[in-house]
């Protein structure tokens, strides 16, 4: 007997009828896919389809990735990056080749990048055609995914995208050189420390950061005595990961510095660097610059500020771990009191070159100010005194009011934590209403946010912390700004630990 044949033929039938099974599901959708109104139960069609790796997968699913609800649309992208069997793969390429409208190209582009399978000939013929689009998005997107998949080529476009007219494009090409780690990303990086956006020299700093040589030291000292406020900060953190050297922004130490030992210096290896990390983190901490703006124990040297600061109703609880503050003038213990005055002690201390706005924010955003103002003595005493009269909402009154019938008045559900919109509102995705901003309004005139809230998210658009952390870094990419988080209270902080990592900032437990 052919015991192979034996053994084989029941997996030949699973084979058939798993086949056989996903052919009817990827039928299924097809058919009944517009039938469901409910986002929930739509993603939870979308998602029925995950593990089919066919090509039949990327047709059923072709006209979801562009729908007006981008939690489906998402879906459909992450099914179609997964797919993995060449054919599907092909079948995603051929997806972009036939895309017409930009929309439609973002969306394949996204996948493409996302899944980081090659997409052969014709695909990268495509991708190098997209980089000369009319529409900036599609322009932007196809330098990312051409990153992703690199290969012959790619250099060569990268650079020729260093002269486009958009300001993301021309950020995603200088960040794409340095993900590769091409050799050429050092010319580029520092032609570009002197071009007036200063999204795209904080791009230039970063990179030279990634592609360590020597001969970029000087020109970052030399562009450092330009610089104001937390590129030069940025420039400092780069020169510390070239040289080992924690000398910060203290521009007169490095050029005392450099002047002595450049001719002989060597630049030390990463893991030289990795074993120095403690005396130059004690270094840096020693020659933190003066000039700073500081917010519970996190200092920048950055001019264009945001605080963003959390009025939901548990601010209305009472601080339990009170060692951290000393002060003596709160009004009394309650969340809201304390951090309202350690927020006036800051703005207080902000010197006149400084931007600044304030924005609370519970359900709904309240900005101070419809964008960043001098910090004067006039515009001070006015953010001062209106964070004198900011008040909680759905706190200990409301709650009270409601519990005795009067939910109206209470307004419990203004009295939420809605992150998502915060955060947007702050990177100037959303207005206070909650409405898209145009794509093209990405280079804000802030730098710098401080961000406070004392619970998770529990109201808005979205409340999962992974789904807000995703629309933050997205917007993020074009926005490069920094995000230093301040959690209080008892509730899981990983949430605003990971949103200050990931946007290079700093993350502090204020405690109970």
């Amino acid at each position: 007997m052919n015991w192979g044949r034996v053994l084989l033929a029941p997996l030949l039938i699973c084979v058939v009828a798993l086949s056989a099974n996903a052919d009817e599901t990827v039928s299924d959708f097809k058919k009944l896919f517009k039938k469901f109104k409910e986002r929930s139960e739509r993603i939870e069609a979308v998602l029925a389809l995950t593990g089919i790796d066919e090509p039949d997968v990327v047709g059923a699913l072709a006209p979801v990735i562009t729908d007006d609800d981008p939690e489906v649309a998402r879906a459909a992208m992450d099914i179609l990056a997964a797919l993995r069997d060449p054919a599907s793969v092909q079948a995603v390429v051929g997806a972009l080749v036939g895309a017409k409208k930009a929309p439609e190209q973002i969306a394949w582009l996204r996948v493409l990048t996302a899944s980081g399978q090659e997409p052969g000939e014709e695909g990268r013929e495509a991708l190098f055609d997209l980089v000369k689009e009319r529409d900036w998005q599609v322009r932007f997107r196809a330098l990312q995914t051409l990153t992703a998949v690199g290969g012959e080529g790619v250099v060569v476009a990268l650079i020729k995208a260093r002269g486009d007219d958009e300001l993301a494009v021309r950020c995603a090409a200088i960040d794409g050189l340095a993900a590769l780690k091409a050799p050429e990303t050092v010319d580029q990086a520092l032609a570009a420390l002197a071009v007036p956006d200063w999204q795209e020299r904080a791009s230039a700093v970063a990179a030279l950061g990634k592609v360590r040589e020597k001969r970029s030291v000087t020109p970052l000292i030399e562009r450092m005595a330009l610089e104001e406020g937390r590129l030069r900060a940025d420039i400092g953190a780069t020169l510390e990961g070239l040289t080992g050297r924690g000398f910060g922004a203290r521009l007169e130490l490095w050029k005392s510095w450099w002047g002595a030992v450049e001719a002989r210096f060597e630049l030390p290896t990463v893991e030289e660097l990795a074993a120095a990390e403690e005396a130059r983190a004690r270094d840096s901490a020693q020659y933190a610059p003066i000039e700073e703006v500081s917010y519970h124990g996190v200092s920048t040297p950055s001019r264009r500020i945001l605080f963003v600061l959390d009025v939901s109703g548990s601010m209305d609880n009472l601080v339990t771990d009170r060692e951290r503050f000393k002060a003596e003038d709160y009004r009394s213990w309650s969340r809201m009191d304390v951090v309202r005055r350690e927020l006036q002690r800051a703005v207080e201390g902000l010197a006149d070159y400084v931007e600044f706005n304030v924005v609370a924010f519970a359900s709904e955003v309240d900005p101070w100010r419809s964008k960043p103002v001098k910090a004067n003595v006039l515009q001070k005493r006015a953010a001062i005194d209106w964070l004198d009269g900011l008040e909680t909402i759905g706190g200990n009154e409301d709650q009270d009011l409601a519990a005795v019938g009067l939910t109206g008045s209470a307004n419990l559900e203004a009295g939420k934590t809605n992150s998502h919109l915060a955060m947007m509102y702050a990177l100037g995705v959303m207005d206070e209403r909650g409405r898209r901003l145009k794509a093209d309004e990405y280079a804000l005139e802030v730098d710098t946010i401080f961000f406070l809230s004392d619970g998770d998210p529990s109201v808005g658009e979205f409340v999962d912390p992974d789904d807000i952390l995703r629309e933050v870094r997205e917007a993020n990419e074009l926005r490069k700004i920094v995000i230093h988080t301040f959690a209080l209270g008892h509730f899981r902080k990983t949430f605003m630990e990971r949103l200050a990592a990931e946007s290079g900032g700093t993350f502090v437990d204020l405690g109970k």
